[in-house]
Parts: structure tokens; sequence; C-alpha cells
């Protein structure tokens, strides 16, 4: 807390340790481990999304999110190859429900819910993962977007809870 002074004031200095603690904390929450999602969920940890996408997405959409060589083309397989996750893919196209869903459910699955019947590469990551952990890998896959891919896709996953859909 700072002090005022006897006029009610906020002594100069003070006001600067408020900017500096609010930018302090701007940063940590921007570009650190841990934001929250929403009121009364877990704190988002970017560190462990980071070292999960290692784990379980690198292998196929790389190592950097560029995703397979032509991905936009069917495979021998007939399958699209794992597209890129940075921001010359699709991935900032969809909300934050869409991609916890086929992430969880995989490709197939959650196309099939939705009607659906498409053979997609994506396998289910729902008894391998967490929500939270599954949470975690798509903030760090949003943290490495520039600023417009991060606000487009943060105004579809906002326009996708006013109507009412959940996370799977």
């Amino acid at each position: 807390m700072v002090a005022r002074d006897m006029k009610g004031r906020f002594p100069k200095g003070g006001v600067l340790v408020v900017l500096a603690a609010a930018t302090a904390g701007a940063w940590l929450f921007s570009d650190g481990a841990a934001r929250s999602q929403d009121a009364g969920s877990e704190a988002i940890d970017l560190v462990e999304g980071r070292a999960l996408y290692a784990e379980y997405c690198a292998s196929c959409h790389g190592a950097n999110l560029e995703g397979q060589p032509n991905w936009r083309s069917p495979g021998p397989d007939g399958r699209l190859p794992a597209p890129p996750h940075d921001a010359t893919g699709h991935t900032w196209h969809h909300p934050d429900s869409m991609l916890h869903s086929y992430t969880k459910l995989g490709g197939k699955a959650f196309l099939a819910r939705q009607g659906m019947e498409f053979d997609s590469g994506m396998p289910a990551f729902g008894d391998q993962l967490s929500d939270a952990q599954i949470l975690n890998i798509i903030e760090f896959i949003k943290s490495t977007w520039p600023e417009r891919q991060r606000t487009v896709q943060a105004e579809r996953s906002e326009a996708d809870r006013q109507q009412g859909d959940k996370i799977n």
C-alpha cells in the first residue's frame, strides 16, 4: 500500500511504485508461466503447456509449430497432414472450445459429433491428458501467435462462450 500525503494525494514516487507493480504484473501474466483462465478456474501454466506440446504434439505438428509439409493436400492415405499451429495455419480461426474438444476427442470423433464423416489423423488425447493440461497446451500455442491472430481467436472464443458452447 502506498501512503498518501497530508492532502490525500499519492506522492510522485508512490505513483511510480504502483505503475511499476502494474507493469510487472502485466508482464508476468502476459509472458510468464501462469495466467488465469476464467474466474474460479485453475491458473494457466505455459511452461507445462510448452513441455506437453513437445511431448505430445511436436512429432506431428512440428517442434516450432510449423506443421507437416503440404498440410492442405491429402496424403496417399486420404488424410490431411498435420497443420501448423503457428500464425500460418488455421488453428487461430477456431475458438478454445473447439480446439479443446478436437484435442480431447480426436478429429474423427469430434467431427462425428458435428454430423460429419471425416477420416482425421488427429488422435484423441482425452485418456492421456487432463482438461487443464490440454488447455495449457492450447494457451502455449496461442502465446506464440502475433497480436492480430491472438485478438481474432480471443474474439471468436468469447463469441463462442456467449453462445453457450462449453469445453467437452
